[in-house]
């Protein structure tokens, strides 16, 4: 393990950035950070560990909502700046929001336009 995090570049914070992308369609999921921790335990448990930067702590991805993310495979990128997880997302749900991913806006002339649907309320999967 600690071949694996010598080779990964950790910015000031102790953190690397994450993108999550589905192993079924090949979509990109979201974008996430992690730390050295994170990084352990989500090759240890073969689910997705961030680290959230508002909570200064760990998170599980999917530990409240239950849209887990099973780990597939785990690639660092050319510069060790990034990783790049490939995941089953179980539920079809990346998003806090209740979508499948978190890239849901695109730009046009009339600004943000949403391209996906909740699937599920944020309310049902957050008990708000």
């Amino acid at each position: 393990m600690n071949k694996l995090l010598s080779d990964i570049k950790f910015n000031d914070q102790g953190l690397v950035a994450v993108i999550a992308q589905c192993v079924h369609t090949k979509d990109v999921l979201m974008m996430a950070w992690m730390n050295a921790e994170a990084v352990t335990l989500t090759l240890k448990e073969e689910r997705a560990v961030y680290y959230s930067r508002s909570r200064q702590s760990l998170w599980r991805k999917g530990e409240q909502s239950g849209n887990v993310q099973k780990l597939h495979r785990f690639d660092l990128d050319c510069d060790g700046d990034t990783i790049l997880l490939t995941v089953e997302q179980i539920g079809g749900i990346a998003c806090h929001t209740g979508r499948g991913n978190c890239f849901y806006k695109t730009a046009s002339d009339n600004g943000w336009q949403i391209n996906q649907n909740v699937i599920k309320s944020p309310k049902a999967m957050y008990n708000e």
